[in-house]
């Protein structure tokens, strides 16, 4: 067929020559990222040069990891695909980051296979136990938005500034469980200042971001125990001794 000036197609020719399904296109047209250029007499889609290159975009657009529902927006021109480019590419490093840290653990097991020539269970286990429960607890309290949006701020912040922040963590809490220690009041200027410290660098994490600091909170409020011991973090003791130095201020 060569109507229009330009070969066309109808749906199902169109469906063969991309690998698309029939079903895909329609529902490419009906949430309106697809208009056939035209119809046949008998009522039957067709489908143009532009009408190729606008599935094109859409399926490159896909391939990216870009969402239908933002896709139309973009190529109307209605969102700036810097912006959705640069949110996939942070949950695309989150994920990295993520394997990193298990490429580690792994590297790790398989060394200590090839030394000993076997795998106790139990290493195994404990593997599997660690990779599933901190997915769980960081899905359960951060969305996926969430975790770009942190990745983001993780990137402008700086890795020498974050590890400068992450360094100074152990020294704040052992000085706070000094105080605690020694019986100080929450009152006391001393604490008090140490929880100013405390809440610059929680917010250093959240960067004012509500929805960040509501997740961040919950997570510690159910976690307490976990974070204390596996990852040196505060107990709910310390976080409700900072609140009450906070309220004092």
């Amino acid at each position: 067929m060569h109507e229009h000036g330009g070969p066309v197609w109808k749906v199902g020719e169109l469906a063969r020559r991309t690998g698309l399904t029939v079903r895909t296109l329609h529902h490419y047209e009906q949430i309106g990222l697809l208009r056939p250029a035209a119809r046949t007499a008998a009522g039957h889609r067709v489908y143009d040069e532009a009408d190729v290159r606008r599935i094109y975009q859409v399926v490159a657009l896909r391939e990216l990891g870009l969402p239908l529902d933002a896709i139309g927006p973009l190529l109307a021109g209605e969102t700036d695909i810097a912006e959705q480019l640069a949110e996939h590419l942070a949950r695309v490093e989150w994920q990295l980051a993520r394997l990193r840290s298990l490429h580690l653990r792994l590297a790790t097991l398989v060394a200590s296979t090839a030394s000993t020539g076997t795998t106790r269970p139990s290493e195994l286990l404990d593997l599997i136990e660690e990779v599933v429960r901190m997915q769980d607890v960081i899905s359960n309290y951060f969305s996926e938005e969430q975790l770009a949006q942190l990745e983001v701020r993780r990137r402008k912040i700086g890795e020498d500034a974050i590890a400068a922040v992450e360094a100074e963590w152990p020294e704040l809490i052992a000085r706070v469980q000094a105080e605690m220690t020694a019986g100080t009041d929450p009152a006391d200027p001393r604490v008090r200042a140490l929880a100013r410290r405390w809440m610059e660098l929680v917010e250093a994490f959240h960067g004012g971001d509500e929805g960040l600091r509501a997740s961040l909170f919950a997570m510690y409020a159910e976690n307490s125990e976990r974070i204390r011991d596996e990852h040196c973090g505060p107990s709910q003791e310390m976080i409700d001794y900072i609140t009450r130095a906070n309220a004092a201020d």
